[in-house]
């Protein structure tokens, strides 16, 4: 009688951070794991996203080996981060000092960050990079997916994601300043658009930003069509010049932006993990966060199983969605309440956000709080 042989026991599909840091972390477990994705495409553009890492992503990446892999300049710290309002004196300050803390944050190079966990999953002794069309192998115990917002499988699967959409755009480009940005954030909170400048070390080191603009979809193809000095003027009008004279440094791009939470996020024998299991407005920065502290929690879920419970038992599988339950739910309706209220222009509105910053920024309890949770700890 002829045995089955399992060749792997996990197959990860997705090309992103959250799939090969899912990979990654699986795999050091001891699993036979594959991972479906696909290269990068040739001539394709540069990436302009960086991303906003908190203490338990950065933590989760420097137990995959992955964190001290990145160049020097690829990172840099946040060590304060100012809010402010649509109207004088409407300010919220976050300082790292006054926290207790190193820093609030990290931003990372996107580019950098998927350069090192596909370089670490190529040396990866358990992990086997497939060509992302590939079927499963029979008997496979687990699949993860974590393709992304628009995963085929999770239709595949007949799980449902509604999106919600905000009839928004996110505007990224990098940006150099005349000034040094001595490792403050920055953010403009206005009806109806949201501004954040994430301080950088690349092009020029000290003196770079990470742009995300989030803006109604006219008013984002508008700037993006506009030529790059007009442009300039556009963001030196909406910063008022508080982060000094801004000068693009290469393309900018655009995406469309949702809010969306799928139904059911496991099954027997499948998972979603990242962008494919839920999506939020980028205001607060949390996007990859959530999808790595996914990662963590399945990680987690499946190194405490019962010795007798195979991975892709769905019972244990529910483990993982009610441990993520609440903190996605929890941030959706954050950002989402945030942008609705920054976004209505009434007079009642306006003074109800601007009053709250300022309130906010006098409750010293309240911002220990808040800057905790949004550093993971």
């Amino acid at each position: 009688m002829l045995r089955m042989v399992r060749v792997h026991e996990v197959w990860v599909r997705g090309s992103g951070a959250v799939a090969m840091a899912a990979a990654l972390a699986l795999a050091r477990r001891g699993l036979r794991v594959a991972l479906a994705m696909r290269e990068p495409a040739p001539g394709r553009g540069p990436d302009l996203r960086c991303y906003a890492l908190n203490e338990a992503s950065v933590g989760l990446l420097r137990s995959l080996r992955v964190w001290d892999a990145l160049p020097a300049d690829a990172r840099t710290e946040v060590l304060d981060m100012r809010v402010d309002g649509d109207a004088a004196g409407a300010v919220l300050v976050f300082s790292a000092w006054r926290s207790g803390v190193e820093r609030l944050a990290w931003i990372v190079d996107a580019a950098e960050l998927d350069a090192a966990l596909r370089a670490a999953v190529r040396f990866a002794p358990h992990v086997q990079i497939v060509d992302a069309d590939a079927a499963p192998d029979a008997g496979v115990a687990l699949a993860v997916h974590a393709e992304g917002r628009d995963a085929a499988s999770r239709r595949e699967l007949g799980v449902a994601m509604p999106l919600r959409a905000y009839g928004q755009r996110g505007v990224a480009a990098r940006l150099v300043a005349d000034r040094p940005h001595a490792g403050m954030a920055r953010q403009w909170f206005r009806s109806p658009d949201v501004l954040a400048l994430l301080p950088f070390d690349r092009p020029q080191p000290g003196c770079s930003y990470g742009l995300v603009w989030s803006l109604p979809d006219e008013r984002a193809a508008a700037l993006l069509a506009l030529p790059p000095a007009a442009f300039e003027q556009a963001l030196a009008d909406a910063t008022g010049g508080a982060a000094g004279a801004l000068r693009l440094d290469g393309e900018r791009a655009a995406w469309p932006l949702a809010l969306a939470q799928a139904d059911p996020v496991c099954g027997p024998g499948w998972v979603l993990l990242g962008d494919a299991a839920h999506l939020v407005h980028p205001l607060a920065g949390q996007g990859l966060n959530l999808g790595l502290a996914d990662v963590v929690a399945l990680d987690e879920v499946i190194a405490a199983r019962e010795p007798w419970r195979p991975i892709g038992d769905e019972r244990l599988l529910r483990r993982y969605a009610r441990q993520r339950a609440g903190p996605t739910a929890a941030m959706g309706q954050l950002t989402d309440g945030l942008l609705r209220l920054f976004a209505a222009d009434e007079p009642w509105a306006r003074e109800l956000r601007n009053r709250g910053l300022t309130l906010l920024d006098h409750l010293p309890p309240l911002k220990r709080w808040l800057g905790a949770a949004a550093r993971g700890t």
